[in-house]
């Protein structure tokens, strides 16, 4: 089944194997190679960079952060590879459940969250603040292709395409509430990209992003004209500023105008430790949201395109995956998991070189953040999980997959 085409009912479930035979079979199937080395790769990559970019933000602590980001990493890892063990169809039956937690854990943020510069977006825990947005990317990718399955004989329809649509911005109003106005982005990002690969009506796709367009006029220009303000005065002058970023590079474009200069002074082959940009706080978040902007400075060209190139590995096999599936479920699963990964590294680092409008989209794997790190290497477990899966189904037909 090509993941563009049209869903058939007989494909909705596709049973390929006895599971008694397949099961044991997974225990013994390697992880992805060359997903799992751009993962490493990446996590090096970032924990050497933030030694270089946070020596000395704490006093008397130059380790706090890569400490903390090695402990992430740690974690993570080992829970992807425990999900890669998983066969990940066992997780379709639960989508009410899974959706459910999703809302759950964001309105536990929203009432019990601690506030921050003006946002309320994660809950203090003793080893780190847990960021439910985070954790929603995966809990809401896996109930919509859930829910995209099921409704695999009515998916052309318009009520289809309307139920994915709401499903994935009720969460996603709460979260741009916190206000956490990226996530919520990624989360409508990945309920259409589940539909276009699942072949929903090209009518409705064009539909929705003319109701898009329509909803960010009115946002941006006619709600503030009447005095009505949707979005915060400083996420309008964000989402507006990279389009005159000298206008006022003392207030709004100063992030981006820092972060360009970062970049631009790395070079070829970067300043090293010589870099003062990130080290001397003029790029604030220089370890977070613009994480990169440090990666240029420090370590150049040379240094960005590895950091790129490593991406670039990363989504390749996240598409492929989607490609050998075993189900329709896995193909969702996998696209909701690349669109995630495809999304946030486009605009986190658009934003730091100034084509993208300042988000809080965090950089995959790179950026310090538990939430983050967690999150994203459990997408990783999942789409390991779809590997190992179709590996041993198409082992017990004779086929080798790569």
């Amino acid at each position: 089944m090509s993941p563009l085409s049209p869903i058939t009912a007989s494909e909705q479930a596709q049973p390929v194997a006895d599971r008694s035979q397949v099961g044991p079979r997974t225990l013994r199937l390697p992880l992805d190679p060359l997903l799992t080395l751009a993962v490493i790769g990446l996590a090096v990559c970032s924990v050497v960079t933030l030694g270089a970019a946070t020596r000395d933000l704490v006093p008397g602590q130059p380790s706090y952060y890569v400490d903390r980001q090695l402990t992430y990493l740690i974690v993570g890892s080992l829970l992807m590879v425990a999900l890669s063990r998983l066969d990940y169809a066992r997780l379709r039956p639960l989508k009410s459940g899974i959706y459910g937690l999703l809302i759950f854990t964001i309105l536990a943020v929203l009432a019990l969250g601690h506030a921050a510069r003006g946002s309320q977006r994660a809950i203090n825990l003793p080893f780190f603040s847990f960021q439910a947005s985070e954790l929603g990317k995966v809990l809401l990718t896996l109930a919509l292709a859930a829910l995209v399955v099921d409704r695999a004989r009515r998916l052309r329809d318009r009520d289809t395409t309307a139920l994915v649509m709401l499903a994935a911005l009720v969460p996603a109003m709460f979260v741009i509430a916190q206000p956490d106005l990226g996530s919520g982005l990624v989360y409508v990002v990945i309920a259409l990209t589940l539909l276009f690969v699942a072949g929903t009506s090209w009518k409705h796709l064009a539909g929705l992003f003319a109701l898009g367009a329509v909803a960010l006029t009115f946002v941006l220009v006619a709600a503030p004209a009447v005095g009505v303000h949707v979005l915060k005065p400083y996420q309008v002058q964000r989402l507006t500023a990279f389009l005159h970023p000298t206008t006022n590079a003392q207030k709004e474009g100063y992030q981006q105008e820092e972060s360009k200069i970062a970049i631009g002074s790395g070079q070829k082959t970067g300043r090293g430790v010589n870099a003062s940009q990130s080290k001397l706080g003029y790029v604030p978040e220089n370890h977070t949201d613009f994480i990169f902007a440090a990666v240029g400075e420090q370590y150049g060209f040379v240094g960005a395109a590895l950091v790129l190139a490593l991406y670039g590995l990363l989504i390749w096999r996240a598409l492929r995956i989607l490609t050998m599936s075993k189900d329709l479920f896995g193909s969702l699963v996998a696209a909701g998991v690349a669109a995630m990964l495809m999304f946030q590294v486009f605009v986190n680092v658009g934003m730091t070189i100034g084509i993208m409008p300042i988000t809080g989209v965090t950089l995959p794997l790179m950026s310090y953040g538990g939430s983050s790190v967690i999150t994203t290497l459990l997408a990783i477990g999942l789409l390991q999980s779809i590997y190992i899966q179709a590996r041993a189904s198409q082992a017990l037909k004779g086929r080798v997959l790569r």
